[in-house]
This record gives structure tokens, C-alpha cells and sequence, in this order.
């Protein structure tokens, strides 16, 4: 649609037309920047170090943040991806005219470019005092909202986004105006570069896998669908990584991990989105204990890594990741929250009863697991504060899961849990294709057709199965929320760039 312009707007539409009539290009081809602010900084700064007395000239660029306009004199404040530096103008050496120019057609959120001589007011602040300075980007539209800032001691107008759909809507805005937004995905990104680093280092095998799958798996989740127009087929958008990864573990390839995007067609809530970033990891000849012991080690030294440290806040709670985990199984853990043995209550019938008669709600149509799956996030998820991990689970929500020994009804599977929020979910996987097959055939009769939580028989995975797969560990978890969790946001859309939300009104 036609963009419609407000009053400001116009006015700065007005001021590239007569910037243009002066043969001024408010959008130029080519820069001269040499420094960043730090970079500029920095070099100033060392130079005063060693007692230097040669001049630190540099060309700095960014958006046009604060302006103090003090007779002859001006002070202005840039803006770059590395961080801040003052400009200082004189009219004595910048002349009358060049400076009403820049008084009448600069406006805060432009992008400048400023070449000069760095020093360091009487303030302490390191400041390149200009000689020549353009254009590089007119901002049409002012960014929105303004709050006061101190800023070497002046109270100065700065712009900032309040409320959170705007800021998600328009993300480049809240970006721009917000340093602490900026700050969490620097976060993000230190996040995923220690993870990497982590598994590297321990011969783990960073990979890629198809996003488009002619059937989904590996999670318990509503796929995406869409349709291949040569091949006549639908395919899907990835749930999991895991079938895939496995697969590379029959091939040979003992410690496989990968970071990427899933897709769950489900709810949006404050830890849900349908697009998500999540990492998972095999390990051959590992169990869900050692995939224990190695989470541990992996959360600490990305703590170590990204915060310095291994305290953080989150929710108001003081959370420690400092090993061992508290360690509890799930039976006992929801024993504990609900008085309910589950162990008890072998049928979706009994379980059911035995819920109802606590004056829960259930779904009558629910399989026995979906109702523990129930009882774990009601009742026993936002109780688990610090680190913890639950371990054996029912074999009837894990499919993929190896059978604890002696005990046919559970499997050797752990969830670790930070915050009241499940983190992180991992198995000693099920390497026997006869009952792999058996599992997936029994999925498909205790849930419906249309059941998110149906599992489609993968003829292809057991195939790979029935050349062999090793013992292993398998691991998976989300990033998002790892996230979350370092920078005490309590909505996983604080954390993704551009969150899905529902159509505006105005698109």
C-alpha cells in the first residue's frame, strides 16, 4: 500500500528535496569511514597512553543520536554497532554557513559521517572535534517516543519504544533506539558461539540436515505442510533433527550436533513460537547419564563463557547452575506435587480417575501419556526452579527411547529443567529396530488420526536402523530459552528478532 507521510515526515521530505536543489546526495554511494567509535576510542587512547603528542585523525560514522546546540559551538552525539563517540563543531573553524546547514537539515536519527581530530574535553570525554562531516542516510521517519538521558552530565532527548507489540512489529526500531534490546542478541549470539565451542572441542561433529522432510519426526508436534510442484508431494516442514542425525551416527559419524530452526504448528505463548532455534546432539556409546553429566558441563561453561559467571537472576529468583543438578525422577517428583503414583495407575483409565478425583481437568480423549505430559507442566514444571533434571519417563511418551532395564514400562530419559521452564530433553536411544518398528505401530493405535502427538512410521529411519546403529545418548535443546534465561526475559519473543505474531490491523 501507499505509504501515507505525517507532518514530520514531510518536513524531512522537504529537506531531501533542498539538501538534492544544493547538489547534497542525502543517500551517497560511498563512505570514508576508517574507525568505529570504539576503534576510535581505542586508538586515542593509546596514543595518550604512550604520552604521543601526533594527532589521532579518523573518519567516524553512525545515526545522529543527541544534539547541543551552545552558540558557536555544538556537541553531538553518534551512534554505531560498537557503541557511542561525541562530536564537537565550532564555527570559527567549520564557518557560519556550513553550520546552518547542519543546524536547518540534520535531524537526530540521520546517519553522519564526521572526519577529524580526536582529543578529550575538560569533561574526560574522548570526543573528535570536526573538520568536515555529510550526509549518509536521511531518516524520513523520526524514531518514536522520547525519554529523557544524561549524557556527559547533560539532559539530553533520546528516543526509546515502550510498548511490546510495536517494538516486535517493528523490531529495527526497538534496535535502534533500545541499547539493551542490542545487548540480547549479542547475547544470543556469545550463546550460540560458546555451545559450538563446547561440543568442537569435544570431537562433536557440527552437521546440517533437511529442513523440507517427506516425513516428520523425532518430536511430538504438529507439522507444517507444504507441496514440492515437480515431485507431486507433500512435504514438511521439520519438527526435529533427531532421525535425520541418527542416521549419521549408523553412517559412522559417532558424535554429530546441529543449530538450526525447527517448526511446531502450534500454540504461541510466552515460551512457544512456531519457529524456533534449537540444538541437538548424538553421542555413540553414551547413555542418558553421561548426556547428564556432559549438560552440565555445557550450561557452566557457557555461563562462564557469555556471563563470567554461574549465578544469574530469572524472575526474580537467584538461579546457580554450579554442578551436581538436583536429580529426581518423574514418578517421585509428581508423587511429590500431586499425590498421584503414576506408577499406580498402569491405564489411561485409572490414571484419569485418580486425576478427576483431585478435581482436576482432563481430556477425556487423552492417551495416558498426554495426561502425564499434563501433570508434569500443570503441577510439577513450575515448582523446579533451580537446575534440576527428571529422569524415567513412561515409555508411552517416548518412542524413541531405550527401555530402563528390568523395568518394560519406562525408558531412560531425562528433561532438565531451569526457572519452572523445561530446557532441555534427551534419551538413551532405542538402537533396536524390531522395537523401534512395535513403538511406532503402537503410536499410531493409541492416538488419533489428527493427534499432534502421533508418530508416522519412518520406513526409511528403521531401514537405517536394521544396518546397525550403535548405543548412544541423544540431546536436544532450546536455545530460545537458554536465552531467556541469561537475560531474565520472561517471553521467548524478547529473544527472537523477529517473533511471529498475528496479522496487524494496518497490513
Amino acid at each position: 500500500m501507499d505509504m501515507e507521510h505525517s507532518t514530520l515526515e514531510q518536513a524531512r521530505l522537504e529537506k531531501i528535496r533542498r539538501l538534492r536543489d544544493q547538489g547534497i546526495e542525502p543517500y551517497p554511494t560511498r563512505t570514508e569511514v576508517t574507525h568505529t567509535s570504539r576503534e576510535a576510542i581505542g586508538l586515542f587512547e593509546e596514543a595518550e597512553g604512550m604520552g604521543s603528542t601526533s594527532p589521532v585523525e579518523v573518519t567516524v560514522g553512525g545515526r545522529l543520536r543527541a544534539v547541543r546546540f551552545m552558540g558557536k559551538i555544538t556537541f553531538a552525539h553518534i551512534e554505531d554497532g560498537a557503541g557511542r563517540i561525541q562530536l564537537f563543531f565550532r564555527v570559527n573553524e567549520l564557518g557560519e554557513e556550513v553550520m546552518e546547514l547542519f543546524k536547518r537539515e540534520f535531524d537526530l536519527g540521520d546517519f553522519i559521517q564526521a572526519s577529524g581530530t580526536v582529543f578529550r574535553t575538560k569533561t574526560g570525554e574522548v570526543t573528535v572535534q570536526v573538520k568536515s562531516f555529510k550526509m549518509l542516510a536521511k531518516a524520513i521517519t523520526p524514531l518514536p517516543a522520547a525519554k529523557d538521558e544524561v549524557v556527559a552530565g547533560e539532559v539530553v532527548r533520546h528516543a526509546t519504544l515502550a510498548d511490546p507489540e510495536t517494538r516486535y512489529r517493528q523490531r529495527y526500531a526497538d534496535l535502534a533506539v533500545n541499547p539493551e534490546v542490542r545487548q540480547i542478541f549479542k547475547t544470543r549470539a556469545a550463546v550460540i558461539k560458546a555451545l559450538r565451542e563446547f561440543l568442537d572441542a569435544r570431537g562433536f561433529l557440527e552437521v546440517e540436515t533437511p529442513i523440507l522432510q517427506p516425513i516428520y519426526g523425532g518430536a511430538a508436534a504438529k507439522p507444517f505442510i507444504t507441496y514440492h510442484n515437480q515431485l507431486k508431494q507433500d512435504l514438511y516442514l521439520r519438527i526435529s533433527f533427531e532421525l535425520y542425525l541418527k542416521r549419521l551416527i549408523v553412517g559412522g559419524l559417532d558424535r554429530v550436533y546441529e543449530i538450526g530452526r525447527d517448526f511446531r504448528n502450534e500454540g504461541v505463548s510466552h515460551k512457544h513460537n512456531p519457529e524456533f532455534t534449537q540444538l541437538e546432539f548424538y553421542w555413540a556409546y553414551a547413555d542418558y547419564l553421561k548426556v547428564m553429566d556432559l549438560t552440565e558441563e555445557m550450561v557452566v561453561y557457557v555461563c562462564d563463557q557469555v556471563l563470567g559467571r554461574r549465578t544469574f537472576p530469572f524472575r526474580g529468583q537467584q538461579i546457580d547452575v554450579t554442578p551436581p543438578w538436583k536429580r529426581i525422577t518423574l514418578r517421585d517428583g509428581l508423587l511429590a506435587t500431586t499425590g498421584i503414583d503414576i506408577n499406580a495407575h498402569p491405564t489411561t483409565e485409572s490414571l484419569a480417575e485418580a486425576m478427576l478425583a483431585r478435581g482436576m481437568q482432563i481430556n477425556p480423549n487423552s492417551a495416558r501419556g498426554k495426561l502425564i505430559d499434563g501433570l508434569l507442566g500443570d503441577t510439577l514444571e513450575p515448582t523446579l526452579i533451580q537446575p534440576t533434571f527428571l529422569y524415567d519417563y513412561p515409555r508411552d511418551i517416548s518412542p524413541l527411547a531405550k527401555n530402563k532395564p528390568g523395568d518394560p514400562s519406562t525408558v531412560e530419559r531425562f528433561e532438565g529443567f531451569i526457572g519452572g521452564m523445561e530446557l532441555c530433553n534427551a534419551f538413551t536411544e532405542l538402537n533396536d529396530p524390531l522395537e523401534q518398528e512395535k513403538r511406532f505401530q503402537e503410536m499410531g493405535r493409541a492416538y488419533a488420526a489428527d493427534d499432534e502427538e502421533r508418530h508416522p512410521m519412518d520406513d526409511d529411519y528403521l531401514r537405517a536402523m536394521s544396518y546397525g546403529m550403535p548405543p548412544q545418548g541423544g540431546f536436544g535443546m532450546g536455545i530460545d530459552r537458554l536465552v531467556m534465561l541469561l537475560t531474565d526475559r520472561v517471553t521467548i519473543r524478547e529473544v527472537l528478532l523477529f517473533p511471529h505474531l498475528r496479522k496487524s490491523e494496518e497490513e
